[in-house]
């Protein structure tokens, strides 16, 4: 028996992997957040599989379900929203399974904010403008930020932030990325990203708290930098003509890797 923790994306029902399809239909147990995985995932669920909400369910009870099903040696598939390795509550349900001695594996998914940044069609690293990302948040009523943890520390470095669950504090957003990005800094707003009801508003940080509808109360993603929609950049050394790699040796026609001088 083996609980199999799945990444189920962003929220497209088409947005998760093969390996995570497979084990779904695998598993007679299937338990799954409910407030933000879609039904349409459960179809891949076999004819008969006990499906189980854990959106009003606490740490204890979503352990009991594991435990049950760990007795009768039935696999267990675990849905949660976009990938598990951030905000996903994973961690301590892997470290109760460590205690009850309870296999498990997982089974990495399509992120928020890479499905934000396809809807933009946009390149949050770009060459000469910047070269990180940087995952946040802000503090809220489930979950504190650690000491150090500021938006205006993560902005000082100037890289492209994905800031999560922060839709709400918009004002604190502006107040403390301002003095950092520069009033006239692009800003994009992707709610719901991949969903059939996303919506996106394009902004900036002076014009962001005017431009954002009431609807916008969560499951919002907000992506700031120099990056979002920038044209005027290098570009990449990666593919230049006089670039030697071990892939492409400077002199190598590519329909002739033969002929490299």
């Amino acid at each position: 028996m083996t609980v199999h923790f799945i990444g189920a994306g962003p929220g497209a029902p088409d947005l998760i992997t093969l390996r995570g399809r497979d084990l779904i239909a695998a598993c007679p147990v299937c338990l799954y957040a409910g407030s933000l995985v879609p039904e349409a995932l459960l179809s891949h669920c076999p004819e008969g599989a006990k499906v189980v909400n854990t959106a009003r369910m606490s740490l204890d009870e979503i352990m009991a379900e594991i435990s049950a099903a760990h007795a009768e040696g039935h696999d267990v598939a675990r849905l949660h929203s976009g990938d598990l390795s951030v905000w996903s509550a994973m961690g301590e349900q892997l470290r109760r399974l460590r205690a009850l001695d309870i296999p498990y594996d997982v089974t990495p998914g399509v992120p928020s904010f890479a499905a934000a940044a396809a809807t933009l069609g946009a390149e949050l690293t770009l060459p000469g403008v910047v070269q990180s990302v940087v995952l946040t948040r802000t503090s809220g009523r489930a979950t504190a930020m650690p000491e150090g943890e500021t938006l205006a520390n993560f902005a000082a470095t100037g890289a492209t932030l994905a800031i999560h669950l922060s839709v709400h504090v918009l004002e604190k957003v502006v107040d403390e990325l301002t003095p950092h990005y520069g009033a006239d800094c692009p800003v994009a707003v992707v709610w719901r990203a991949s969903w059939p009801d996303e919506r996106v508003v394009r902004a900036t940080l002076a014009t962001l708290q005017t431009a954002i509808g009431a609807e916008m109360e969560r499951t919002a993603l907000i992506l700031v930098g120099h990056a979002i929609g920038a044209e005027e950049f290098g570009e990449s050394r990666l593919y230049a003509g006089d670039y030697d790699r071990r892939f492409r040796p400077v002199g190598t026609d590519p329909r002739f890797p033969e002929t490299a001088e």
